[in-house]
């Protein structure tokens, strides 16, 4: 049974209710381009499921964390920074800036980044 929150901007994205820019999908992830990037490259890949935070990842989502780190690669290549160099993001609870409950990375590259990261920025999703 997949997992699906029909009050979550996220979960309307991955069924398609929401229209946003789709970079990648297969049957377990979507990576779309943030409404509101910090870099050049700024892209969103999330889990099809919905899974609130990396709080409530458990082991039956071994897949689904791989394919999340497996589409920040292919990602990376489709917006050429995969040689250049990312970053990978993940917020998780409100301390760490994550507003959206539904686990997500952020693909960040093409420009150089600082430590620590998002300084000057405050990234909330």
């Amino acid at each position: 049974m997949t997992r699906y929150n029909p009050e979550c901007i996220f979960c309307k994205i991955t069924a398609g209710l929401i229209p946003a820019t789709v970079l990648y999908r297969n049957d377990v992830v979507v990576a779309f381009r943030d409404i509101t990037p910090v870099a050049p490259t700024h892209v969103l890949i999330i889990p099809v499921e919905h899974i609130r935070s990396l709080s409530e990842l458990t082991e039956a989502d071994s897949e689904i964390a791989a394919q999340i780190l497996l589409a920040a690669r292919i990602v990376a290549d489709i917006t050429g920074v995969l040689e250049s160099g990312y970053r990978v993001v993940f917020n998780n609870g409100a301390d760490a800036l994550q507003s959206v409950g539904h686990i997500h990375a952020h693909l960040i590259g093409g420009r150089p980044m600082g430590w620590p990261p998002f300084a000057g920025h405050e990234v909330r999703h």
